[in-house]
């Protein structure tokens, strides 16, 4: 018989999900499918998502996680993601957008987080249906003195991940399964068979999202939009991530702070060069400059360090102004 094997929270734990496959002794014509959450905290988001995309009979539900890469909408588990998937993250997300926000057949609901009782799902909000934000808020405030499936009176069984249950699945009255049991934090990997409604499940190998925050703070750190950020940004990031134990970020983040330090630095050669430029040239060709602003306030004998502090509000401001008056100044660490 066609089986539905319905797999819990993978998040990037593909070592896991082949065991939990294997365990259920997958076969080519059963119908595999994710309560969606394949990416984010993991080490092999993009191992799991080929997975899906390259087995027959395979249907991802959209998860809270893939709507934030679709909507780019970023924390620190979707920055790392993208530095995982390299390449191809793109195109995954792409892919993502295609997912549908439910499943179902004539044995059960498939969800990622939630959905209301007596609706059917098509007609079901996609932010509850998905756990975004303010899903979890409406949510809230629908149910303030307890959780949706508290509520589930449908007949139809409802599958959903999201919310970690703990070691184990969450099972009542054979018709609500939570099956996020954790396997991102080193908890384990679950599976609900239908029609058979048996419950399979393999043990983390790692926490892995403690790795991962680990692992890959540097690499974060390194896209971060070192040249955009303002200097009360740019100071507040440093101090922020300068209290980690890693050596290595700590190292990278002085030499961040140096070359911050040498960049405002560089204000009064700035403010010198802006007032040689500004007697080279006619009212014309000032006008045509692109720093044409400074240059005319140095002509007026009104620019200084104070007011040059004032306009040049970022790294990238400071270096681009430079190069306007001939002088380079470095960019931000590799």
């Amino acid at each position: 018989m066609r089986r539905t094997v319905i797999v819990g929270d993978i998040h990037g734990c593909f070592d896991e999900l082949l065991e939990l496959l294997e365990k259920v002794d997958l076969r080519p014509d059963d119908l595999l499918v994710s309560v969606g959450d394949l990416v984010d905290r993991g080490p092999a988001p993009g191992e799991v998502v080929s997975l899906f995309r390259e087995r027959p009979n395979s249907v991802v539900v959209m998860g809270n996680h893939e709507r934030k890469h679709v909507r780019g909408i970023f924390s620190y588990a979707q920055e790392i993601t993208r530095l995982q998937l390299g390449d191809h993250y793109a195109e995954t997300v792409h892919w993502m957008r295609t997912l549908p926000y439910y499943f179902e057949n004539e044995h059960v609901r498939v969800v990622h987080a939630a959905m209301l009782p007596g609706i059917s799902p098509a007609d079901q909000k996609e932010e509850i249906l998905c756990g975004s934000t303010g899903g979890q808020r409406e949510l809230t405030a629908l149910f303030p003195d307890g959780h949706w499936h508290d509520h589930y009176t449908d007949a139809k069984p409802v599958v959903f991940g999201h919310h970690v249950t703990g070691r184990e699945p969450m099972i009542r009255d054979g018709r609500i399964f939570g099956l996020d049991t954790g396997a991102c934090h080193g908890w384990n990997l679950t599976a609900l068979c239908v029609p058979g409604f048996t419950v399979h499940s393999v043990r983390a190998h790692a926490d892995h999202w403690s790795i991962a925050k680990r692992r890959w703070q540097l690499p974060v750190l390194k896209t971060r939009p070192w040249r955009d950020l303002t200097w009360p940004e740019l100071t507040e990031t440093i101090v922020r991530f300068s209290a980690t134990s890693d050596a290595a970020v700590r190292g990278w983040l002085e030499t961040v702070e140096r070359w911050a330090a040498d960049l405002r630095s560089s204000l009064p050669a700035l403010v010198t060069a802006a007032y040689r430029v500004a007697d080279e040239l006619t009212t014309d060709e000032l006008r045509r400059h692109p720093a044409a602003r400074y240059l005319f306030q140095a002509r007026n004998g009104r620019l200084d360090q104070t007011s040059l502090a004032r306009r040049c509000s970022t790294p990238g401001g400071t270096i681009d102004l430079a190069a306007s008056l001939g002088l380079v100044l470095p960019g931000p660490p590799g």
